[in-house]
């Protein structure tokens, strides 16, 4: 396997503390400063089939975002499956995956001058497969850099448990991020965290604040989660959406919490709602001052002149079965991922690191 390719295993305290957040904005960052950067994502949870192979999503994430000019299959290498687990315990086969992982990063780090690792979830998580965070760091040769989640006492105690995880394999933990943080506690958390995790023998490497943005689904992604689809305007499946407002009020009132990418969500047979939201638009204003669409709860349409209006505005329209309160749950439960072509998104992700995270002081303790 190779060991001369410089490289770094992004692992977290937790799912969704933002790991894939850090590699997308590490890989600019690292492309700025060492040249030609390779990713590889060992073991993925979450995947998307392309070409009749199971693809981690984060891999896509990252390979659409910079071509990154490798197979996805070997930034990929092993997609858990719902039976995958089942099946290695019934017949273990470790060598075999562990083969997979290093030929994959020696195709992954073939004429690279750096690689990014990526982890899933904390650094027990495979255990229960042999191929833990900590015991593929260690199979890949690498030093580990641990993400956590806003905050002072949380995020000391989170990655002293994880430190100890990888300590136990052998591998270096060479400094931590911490994401998510309050604005208006910025300061006191870089200045208290970091000297929280000095005691633990860790440098606090950065701290990126919580930005909105990327917290707000676009409605793409809120049409997949409430299973609806869209009567008009999938063009616009992209639209962020930055606020949600149920329509079961009157039509005087509802048309108080209109306002720029406000989802207004709806029965079809309430059609003071509907007009109202039509007569809101402004066809000359830009995205970013609209409604950001309308969500027909129910599966209940309005009538046919009625809708050949919405199918004629430009206003997105998703039709969905569940009832107005279910699409408004299932949209505040919602995990927000970055997408492929989240353009707004991904420029604001590589500001931060390149802001906020100290990636020379990053590569100076990779050596």
């Amino acid at each position: 396997m190779n060991t001369v390719t410089p490289r770094i295993f992004v692992a977290a305290t937790e799912q969704n503390d933002g790991k894939t957040t850090t590699c997308l904005g590490l890989f600019a960052a690292l492309r700025k400063r060492v040249g030609r950067i390779g990713y590889i994502k060992p073991v993925g949870q979450r995947f998307v089939t392309i070409d009749g192979m199971n693809i981690d999503e984060d891999t896509v994430l990252i390979d659409e975002t910079y071509k990154v000019h490798t197979p996805l299959e070997a930034m990929s290498p092993i997609a858990v499956e719902p039976d995958f687990t089942r099946k290695y315990i019934e017949e273990v086969h470790h060598s075999s995956l562990v083969r997979r992982i290093q030929n994959s990063f020696d195709r992954a780090a073939w004429e690279k001058d750096f690689v990014i690792i990526e982890g899933s979830g904390h650094a027990g998580v495979g255990s229960v497969f042999d191929l833990s965070n900590a015991r593929v760091a260690r199979l890949l040769q690498s030093k580990a850099i641990l993400i956590t989640r806003g905050g002072i006492g949380r995020p000391v105690d989170e990655i002293a448990l994880n430190k100890a995880l990888f300590q136990q394999e052998g591998v270096e933990v060479i400094g931590a991020i911490i994401n998510k943080v309050l604005p208006s506690k910025f300061e006191l958390v870089r200045e208290f965290a970091g000297r929280g995790l000095e005691r633990l023998g860790v440098e606090l490497l950065g701290c990126i604040p919580d930005d909105p943005v990327l917290a707000k689904p676009n409605l793409g992604q809120i049409s997949k989660i409430i299973r609806g689809n869209f009567l008009h305007g999938g063009s616009q499946s992209r639209r962020l959406v930055k606020k949600v407002v149920i329509g079961a009020m009157s039509t005087a009132r509802v048309t108080d919490f209109f306002s720029a990418g406000t989802l207004i969500i709806s029965p079809g047979d309430r059609e003071d709602i509907l007009l109202a939201a039509l007569t809101s638009v402004d066809p000359g204003a830009p995205d970013g001052n609209r409604l950001a669409g309308l969500v027909l709860s129910g599966d209940v349409l309005p009538d046919a002149p009625l809708l050949e209006l919405l199918r004629n505005s430009r206003l997105p329209v998703i039709s969905s079965p569940l009832d107005s309160y279910d699409v408004a749950s299932s949209i505040h439960s919602m995990t927000i991922k970055t997408l492929p072509g989240d353009v707004e998104k991904i420029d604001k992700i590589q500001a931060m690191i390149e802001a906020q995270v100290n990636v020379n002081r990053l590569l100076e303790k990779i050596g």
